[in-house]
């Protein structure tokens, strides 16, 4: 796996991803007063997952401003593809695990997890270790190929996802959190908070038959998640969204977090190297009012744990 040095001075067009200058792109903002007050995304670097993780929470006002005691909570963390975790096609297991404990710590009533996965779902919930990882930390581990678990539902407004049939623990939980990893897609450049909700749908192909770009996008019209925990750490920089081996990451030792998945989207694809504007359902979701695509109007707070 290459070193964070060896990949900034290779020669790959994603070499920019991690450069200085982009990292205070992403950081920028105005600190001129708006007239709304700007969504909050927090960025901490160069600490373990939990660490990391602590740090963004407290950035936030704490965990207990998203889950009060007595409240079910859903976790969707992304467990598509039957890799192990260092392979970085799915959110690590150590993320999953730490939120599960603070999510119980904090008085919640229930923590599940789940993913319609995209390889056979045991091996991937096995395999990437995150069934073990949450399981031993407290929660329910949930089968995400179960159809009888979904509901048929309208989305309220949709342009190409207009119904479906989505998971009722998407439905029915007090707060979702949406737990993703960052990486590169062939099909849409790039996945992060915004796709990763794909998962939460019985009939992921409608929506690369669909427009995939304005589905990703309308599926955020049904329900937003209640805070975005982007797993940074090793992003998949090549070969996504599956990958093919440890030469596909990059170690980066970041974690985003925000209550707006556009924004957070925007900013993961600064990450990554790319410009927001030319991933669709980051613009198509600041059309539709679902957040907020121009990181000059967020409020950008930088934590670094070195």
């Amino acid at each position: 796996m290459p070193t964070r040095r060896e990949f900034l001075k290779s020669g790959l067009a994603l070499g920019a991803a991690v450069s200085l200058p982009g990292w205070r792109r992403l950081a920028a903002a105005e600190t001129a007063a708006a007239a709304a007050p700007k969504p909050i995304l927090v960025a901490v670097r160069d600490g373990t997952r939990p660490a990391m993780l602590d740090a963004a929470l407290k950035a936030l006002g704490g965990l207990g401003a998203f889950v009060r005691p007595g409240q079910t909570v859903c976790l969707k963390p992304n467990i598509g593809w039957d890799a192990p975790p260092e392979r970085g096609a799915d959110t690590h297991p150590e993320l999953v695990g730490h939120l599960t404990r603070l999510c119980l710590a904090a008085g919640a009533k229930s923590v599940a997890v789940f993913d319609n996965t995209c390889d056979q779902w045991q091996r991937c919930y096995e395999n990437s270790g995150i069934e073990q990882a949450a399981r031993a930390a407290g929660a329910q581990v949930v089968n995400g190929k179960d159809r009888s678990l979904y509901r048929e539902v309208e989305i309220p407004g949709g342009v190409s996802l207009k119904r479906a049939l989505v998971h009722s623990l998407v439905l029915d939980s007090d707060v979702l959190l949406n737990v993703p990893v960052l990486k590169h897609h062939s099909g849409t450049g790039m996945t992060a908070a915004m796709k990763n909700l794909m998962g939460c749908i019985w009939d992921r192909g409608f929506y690369h038959q669909n427009n995939v770009h304005q589905a990703i996008a309308d599926f955020l019209l049904l329900r937003k998640p209640t805070l975005n925990i982007l797993d940074a750490y090793h992003p998949m920089v090549r070969n996504g969204p599956r990958g093919k081996t440890v030469d596909d990451v990059v170690e980066m030792r970041l974690l985003l977090a925000s209550t707006d998945p556009v924004a957070l989207d925007a900013a993961a694809a600064r990450t990554l190297g790319l410009d927001p504007a030319t991933i669709a359902y980051i613009r198509l979701g600041a059309e539709l009012k679902l957040g907020i695509s121009d990181l000059e109007a967020v409020d950008v707070r930088r934590v670094s744990l070195a």
